[in-house]
């Protein structure tokens, strides 16, 4: 992110927003109702260099991992 000059709060925030970025608008559905019923939330941006981010928050909520989708 450094790299692409790219602040890794301004995702965050747009994550917790609910702006979940590059997503299909089915999976977009699915967050919504990951929202209302407790399960995972997936964000995925593309940062300025084309490389990809996602964002996951936990069921729980206690943690969101920032990952590249080549990592997962």
């Amino acid at each position: 992110m450094e790299e692409a000059g790219t602040n890794p709060s301004s995702l965050l925030l747009r994550h917790l927003s609910g702006d979940w970025g590059d997503l299909s608008p089915e999976d977009k559905e699915e967050n919504e109702l990951s929202l209302r019923e407790g399960f995972r939330i997936l964000s995925a941006y593309t940062l300025p260099t084309g490389q990809k981010i996602w964002l996951i928050s936990e069921a729980d909520r206690s943690v969101t991992t920032f990952i590249r989708p080549v990592d997962y």
